[in-house]
Order: C-alpha cells, then sequence, then structure tokens
C-alpha cells in the first residue's frame, strides 16, 4: 500500500471471522474462482473455521478494520507431508490492489522458512489471467490442465495445475 492508502494487515484467520468471511466467500467474482455454490449458508464458514486441521494454516488481509482477504495452506499427510494445497480469495472490490501477493507473499514465507513445505499446489482456472500471472511471477509453474473440471455458472471449466518447488 503507498503512503496515501491505509496500511494492510496479514493476520491469522480467527473463528470470530466467520460472518465477515461469509460475506466474503460468496461475493460473485470470489464464488466464480472456487467451487462454492451460491446461497451457500453462513454457518457453512463457522463450522469450517472451526474443524481446521491443526496443520492448516489460514490468514486474512485486513484493510480499515475490514477483511478483504483470505487464504490458506492445507497440508497433506504422511508421505505427501511435504506438500500443501493453497488457496485464495480477494474482495470483489478490492483487486489489483497488491492484496493477493500480500497473502501469497506470506504463505511462501511460512512455509519456505517455518513449516517445512516444499511443495505448494493450486488449481486456477484458465481464465483467471490476473490470478496465473500472480502465481507464475511467485515461482509457481503449469503442470497440466484439467478439462471440464467444473461446472461454472452453466458450463464446464478447465483448470490450470500449478506448483511452485522450494528453490
Amino acid at each position: 500500500m503507498t503512503a496515501n492508502q491505509p496500511e494492510l494487515l496479514i493476520r491469522a484467520a480467527s473463528a470470530t471471522d466467520w460472518e465477515a468471511l461469509a460475506a466474503l466467500r460468496d461475493l460473485p467474482g470470489v464464488r466464480a474462482g472456487t467451487l462454492r455454490l451460491p446461497f451457500a449458508r453462513p454457518e457453512q464458514t463457522r463450522k469450517w473455521l472451526e474443524n481446521l486441521a491443526e496443520s492448516d494454516m489460514v490468514i486474512v488481509a485486513e484493510l480499515d478494520g475490514r477483511i478483504v482477504g483470505l487464504a490458506g495452506l492445507h497440508r497433506h499427510q504422511g508421505r505427501r507431508q511435504h506438500a500443501a494445497d493453497l488457496g485464495m480469495s480477494v474482495h470483489d472490490d478490492c483487486r489489483r490492489r497488491g492484496i493477493g501477493r500480500a497473502l501469497l507473499e506470506a504463505l511462501i514465507e511460512a512455509a519456505d522458512r517455518w513449516l517445512g513445505i516444499s511443495r505448494i499446489e493450486l488449481t486456477v482456472f484458465t481464465d483467471n489471467e490476473a490470478a496465473i500471472a500472480l502465481y507464475r511471477q511467485a515461482g509457481f509453474v503449469t503442470e497440466g490442465v484439467l478439462k471440464s473440471w467444473a461446472l461454472r455458472d452453466g458450463a464446464l471449466a478447465d483448470v490450470l495445475v500449478m506448483a511452485r518447488l522450494r528453490p
């Protein structure tokens, strides 16, 4: 954020954030980039937050005291404990302001320096050019395309499978 803009705060998600996160996750633009269905019950977000695994790291971005971003690393178990899935969402009205980059950088730093995660994996819809560019800038590479992966707005959509291996 610049000197004229408020400070962006990145912090751990809290169970008390559930209402703000439910509203964020239900925004049309956020929902379009995920597998969430319209009209999701807010209580589903509360239950999701309450039932996170101990190995999950979920963070939020706050701007002026309002949650405008959500991101998480969800670590695999057993022989895949070196890897984690990444998920991110940024408020529809706050895109292209560095929020996604700040969330992504925070999770990558935690993965590299604190969690021992050497492989971060994600899927992203092939038409989400801004997210794909952000992931590539952070060192993610495309490992494949999954055709007709999910129903989105009445049509089957493709996703890229991307991963970042710790250098």
